[in-house]
């Protein structure tokens, strides 16, 4: 796939192509469908397909009031999944509070009609675009008329009845239910970082932790976490503690990983962590005895839960490619 980062420097043979156009964060079953049915489509009709999409995501330019705004994914995992989907090129357009002002007339005369000469768009049923959000499904069709290029809008994607979207996926991670995220995404959610140094206290307990500094803000709530890491190429079994550490006096905000069946030096090394599935909140524990216990335990729930799991461990592990 070809990543152009600028609008003037799409090549000559894109001229023609098939496109969609979205914020496509998190790359979701629906994204997926979109981009796969306009890889096939294109090639069938003999020419390129082209997803357009923008860097950073509007919401974050138009409402800088409203934070956090949590992004799924970033944009080189969004790159690599849309890969996956078998476009042959993807734009990503920088926005910005001027880019914001383009109206929807313009982006499709000058730019997808000028420009690119597009044949077919295919968007999204609830996708609106433009200064103002102006543009929808329907002025792309009045427009493809005039400029002589076919519009598909995609019906709502639904998994039983709940319409797949990033809104849903953004409210089951931040309600903990990152076990069904799965199931709208086609892959776990996951979260990469870079080890620290820590204060040691797992290694005291018998577990030592990969203290990691997430790369995105989009994290579930505190609690006990069942995980797949991927660390070099190779895939562990993992405990995460998200959270404090209420039994030390601890309330500073950690993210930690204790790879189960591993031992080796992690310090400033990268780490992608899957999540599947929350076994419990965090809680006091008289003593660190006791907390130990309760850890073995949790290890061993922990176990058991991605062993069933082991044939998805390979999904969102961006470390390694789709």
């Amino acid at each position: 796939m070809i990543v152009f980062k600028n609008i003037n420097n799409i090549k000559e043979n894109f001229r023609g192509s098939f496109v969609t156009i979205g914020n496509f964060d998190g790359v979701h079953l629906s994204h997926q469908f979109i981009c796969r049915k306009l890889a096939l489509e294109a090639k069938a009709a003999g020419t390129k397909s082209l997803v357009i999409t923008f860097d950073p995501h509007p919401k974050m330019i138009l409402h800088p009031n409203i934070r956090p705004f949590y992004l799924i994914t970033t944009l080189d995992e969004k790159l690599k999944l849309l890969e996956g989907c078998g476009v042959d090129g993807t734009l990503v357009i920088p926005f910005s509070t001027e880019y914001s002002k383009v109206t929807a007339e313009q982006f499709v005369y000058e730019f997808l009609g000028k420009k690119l000469a597009v044949k077919k768009i295919i968007v999204g049923h609830d996708y609106t675009f433009g200064q103002a959000r102006q543009g929808n499904g329907d002025y792309l069709i009045s427009a493809g008329a005039k400029l002589g290029f076919n519009v598909e809008v995609v019906d709502a994607f639904k998994i039983r009845d709940d319409i797949v979207s990033s809104t849903l996926i953004r409210n089951l991670i931040l309600a903990a239910q990152v076990n069904s995220v799965f199931s709208f995404m086609g892959r776990w959610y996951n979260v990469a970082g870079v080890v620290v140094s820590g204060r040691g206290r797992g290694v005291s307990l018998g577990f030592p932790t990969a203290n990691l500094v997430p790369e995105k803000e989009l994290l579930p709530p505190p609690g006990i976490y069942a995980a797949f890491a991927w660390l070099e190429g190779k895939c562990y079994l993992a405990a995460l503690n998200l959270g404090e550490k209420p039994t030390f006096a601890d309330y500073t905000y950690t993210f930690e990983a204790h790879l189960l069946d591993f031992t080796g030096d992690v310090r400033s090394k990268k780490i992608n962590i899957l999540f599947v599935e929350k076994l419990r909140d965090i809680v006091k524990f008289d003593s660190p005895e006791q907390l130990k216990r309760q850890i073995a335990a949790d290890v061993e729930r922990i176990r058991t839960i991605l062993q069933n799991n082991m044939e998805k461990k390979e999904l969102g592990n961006f470390s390694g490619g789709i």
